[in-house]
């Protein structure tokens, strides 16, 4: 085994420690797809990223993304983290972009501030579902289809299935059963504390709810504003039913929303592997 560089970031949050943390093995280079997910499995984060040398000469560093169950091609709060921690262990920290390699292609980058943000990717299913998936999701939840004013899929390397409920009340009712492999969100306008929109994500059984959910959020972003519920810019609190203040920022430039937020390092140190 060999000692590699490690940290830990909290991402998302309005302050140090309210946010989503997320473990980046900053040295991945050698290491197993076999070992990279026996790790993600024992540091039991919603995910665990490996940092490594691009394929693609556009590409500023390549990551792969673990859950503590499965590989993901893509994911929000593990990107802003891996960036952040790119950058902290020698990364070009003059750079205002950054570009990414994962397993949907390119992800760009920017700084804005103090805040860096990643260009929501193409959805790669956006559609309503169908009834009985619907009502598969509510029950879920412990909701009826009654209780959802609009739902859609909102796939972007993460299958998340979105539903909009009528209040912010509501979203922080919602008390989840039997999840299985669905990947949840729930969403309404306005916020509490604020914030413009109130998002809860539940990641299947393995994880249960996240804390703090790039990935749903940027998805949300485009479903929002096409549907004219949200302009931007716009904030979104997230983490409020577990405890936590996590605050995504969503803007528009360049054709792309923006999803930004915060990134602190956590722990920094060694790991074997």
């Amino acid at each position: 085994m060999l000692q590699r560089r490690f940290l830990q970031v909290d991402v998302f949050g309005a302050r140090p420690y309210e946010g989503n943390p997320v473990a980046v093995v900053v040295d991945g280079e050698g290491l197993s797809t076999e070992q990279m997910q026996r790790f993600a499995a024992w540091t039991n984060l919603s995910e665990t990223t490996f940092l490594l040398p691009p394929t693609d000469p556009a590409a500023d560093y390549r990551v792969r993304i673990f859950t503590p169950g499965s590989e993901l091609p893509f994911a929000g709060h593990p990107t802003l983290g891996s960036a952040h921690a790119w950058l902290a262990s020698g990364g070009n920290t003059a750079a205002d972009v950054l570009v990414q390699e994962c397993g949907i292609g390119l992800v760009e980058l920017r700084r804005t501030g103090d805040l860096w943000a990643f260009a929501a990717p193409d959805l790669r299913r956006y559609e309503r579902p169908d009834d009985a998936t619907l009502a598969r999701a509510t029950a879920a939840l412990g909701l009826t289809p009654d209780d959802v004013v609009d739902a859609s899929w909102l796939d972007n390397g993460s299958p998340w299935l979105a539903l909009r409920l009528g209040s912010a009340q509501a979203v922080l009712d919602v008390r989840p059963e039997h999840l299985g492999d669905l990947h949840l969100g729930v969403v309404a306008t306005p916020g509490t504390d604020g914030a413009d929109v109130e998002v809860r994500a539940f990641a299947g059984d393995v994880i249960g709810e996240d804390p703090v959910t790039g990935s749903l959020n940027a998805g949300l972003a485009r479903w929002l504003t096409d549907t004219g519920v949200l302009t931007t810019p716009y904030v979104a609190a997230q983490g409020t039913a577990l405890g936590r203040a996590g605050r995504v920022h969503v803007t528009a430039a360049d054709g792309a929303l923006w999803v930004g937020g915060t990134a602190t390092t956590a722990i920094a140190g060694a790991v074997a592997l």
